[in-house]
């Protein structure tokens, strides 16, 4: 059975979604909608009658006005064109179990062998645009072999069906910009004589990818047919949820946990059914007065164990106000992620990586996961910029570098502080000097004794980097223990001889 591919054009989508939002689909009038872009407001769709002024997508709004002066605009709504364009692909799916989409929101349907069901190509065609204009959206709609040329064909005002095996002939008057090239492409073809297709397929393969690029040559093979283009259903993720309605209002916390278990189980089984895993869940109390009381809880890590989500649900349903009773519970896994199954040893060892995720998960349950931080290592040998600083929720541990892990380094670090001259002990530039640190210094205010020095080591600025604290150029740090307790990390800068403390050891 050969392969047929449906392309569907929306050229006036963004407008006329915005024109059936008001209730004014079928507005003659020109309307645009815009955004601001590129330090101005911008067109970013038009009806057809914008588009027959003269108007187009890009174009600021001041130039707009100034070619139609009763021009009527909206502000763009983009997270609301895409869910209604969604909303398009699942209507699509009447026609086709394989509807995908592409960056211009064109519906691409893979309508081998379907085409009896409605009567033969033509009247499939026309079924589709007259369905997308009941709905108040423009469409054109064509059919050929492949992707690429079903593309060309309803982008373009080509002929609404191609006969099998014949693209290269439906191609062939089409302009070169149908083959989904970029603009500057489509120039550099046209100031070379080539503004169709048709020159193009007879041009030798190398020099056309030598002079216009390996991307003109590939889309040029896949409207023909020459290389495989898939048609990717894009279907959103399943949602997962779990909804109980109680006999009788309930009240206790016991009885909501009771009800939650049982929704844990469900949902559970589904996550595991799809290899998938909740970072969130949010469970929704109604009560009698028709009010919704909610706990929601994140994870660290992607989990389904009903028995790890039940504990960290147990301190949010405690918070819960039941009023009157509550009369339905519903569970929902608001953020997942896709989750492989576990060997079955695994599965009931706890690792202590386990262990770690679930403090993480308890601890940003009650104070905020962007709270919970961790260290991860960083590829620089200055001290205070060998470590990065993210959230544990969000982020993996790393493994630091072996040369960096075996010298110690101060539990805290902070910015240098400068140890003044001390009178009763030698002076520090003297001290710097011989190489070794002072007898005796102050810090803080306290008078320190050194009784045990280990080092130097010697550290020095990283050139591609402009830090004012480096200006001074290398530094001897050196590892203190005083006599009066503090151990503390200084260091010498031989350039501008000083001495400074930058951290502190346990």
């Amino acid at each position: 059975m050969p392969r047929r591919i449906i392309a569907v054009a929306l050229p006036w989508l963004a407008a006329e979604h915005r024109q059936r939002a008001e209730g004014q689909s079928g507005l003659q009038t020109p309307f645009a909608v815009v955004e601001m872009a590129q330090g101005a407001v911008r067109l970013t769709g038009v009806n057809n009658s914008a588009a027959k002024a003269g108007l187009g997508a890009g174009q600021t709004l001041t130039d707009a006005r100034a070619i139609c002066p009763d021009l009527l605009t909206r502000p763009a709504i983009p997270e609301r064109l895409d869910a209604f364009h969604k909303a398009l692909i699942r209507w699509a799916e009447r026609f086709s179990p394989l509807v995908g989409s592409d960056a211009r929101h064109a519906l691409i349907l893979n309508a081998t062998g379907c085409a009896h069901l409605f009567g033969g190509e033509e009247q499939m065609l026309t079924a589709i645009i007259n369905g997308l204009g009941n709905h108040g959206i423009t469409a054109r709609a064509a059919i050929a072999d492949t992707k690429g040329a079903a593309w060309a064909l309803a982008h373009f005002n080509g002929i609404r069906i191609a006969g099998t095996a014949r693209t290269r002939q439906a191609l062939a008057d089409l302009p070169v910009a149908a083959l989904r090239i970029d603009a500057s492409t489509v120039d550099a073809l046209a100031r070379t004589g080539l503004t169709t297709i048709e020159p193009l397929t007879r041009m030798a393969r190398g020099a056309l990818a030598r002079r216009f690029g390996i991307e003109t040559m590939r889309r040029l093979d896949q409207a023909l047919g020459a290389e495989a283009e898939a048609v990717a259903p894009d279907r959103p993720l399943p949602s997962f949820s779990a909804r109980m309605t109680l006999p009788e209002p309930i009240g206790l916390e016991k009885d909501v946990i009771a009800g939650l278990d049982r929704l844990l189980e469900r949902l559970c089984r589904d996550l595991e059914r799809h290899q998938m895993g909740a970072r969130s869940l949010c469970l929704t109390a109604r009560r009698v007065d028709g009010t919704d009381q909610h706990a929601r809880i994140g994870l660290a890590r992607a989990g389904r164990d009903p028995m790890r989500l039940r504990e960290l649900f147990r301190r949010k349903v405690s918070e819960i106000e039941a009023g009157w009773g509550i009369d339905a519970l519903r569970l929902v896994a608001v953020e997942i992620q896709p989750l492989k199954p576990a060997q079955l040893i695994q599965a009931h060892r706890e690792t202590e990586a386990q262990k770690l995720d679930d403090l993480i998960s308890r601890l940003g349950n009650c104070a905020g996961f962007d709270n919970i931080l961790r260290l991860l290592p960083a590829e620089s040998h200055i001290p205070e910029r060998s470590f990065l600083i993210a959230p544990a929720a969000h982020s993996t541990p790393g493994k630091w570098a072996t040369a960096t892990a075996c010298k110690p380094r101060p539990i805290a670090l902070f910015r240098p502080e400068g140890i003044p001259e001390d009178c009763s002990s030698i002076p520090l530039s003297e001290a710097g000097k011989k190489g070794t640190p002072p007898k005796i210094f102050q810090w803080r205010g306290q008078r320190l004794t050194i009784a045990r020095a280990y080092g130097p080591e010697r550290l020095a600025p990283e050139w591609w980097w402009d830090d004012p604290d480096w200006r001074s150029g290398p530094r001897d740090y050196w590892r203190i223990e005083t006599t009066e307790g503090p151990r503390l990390w200084l260091f010498h800068t031989p350039a501008h001889p000083a001495w400074y403390a930058q951290g502190s050891f346990a």
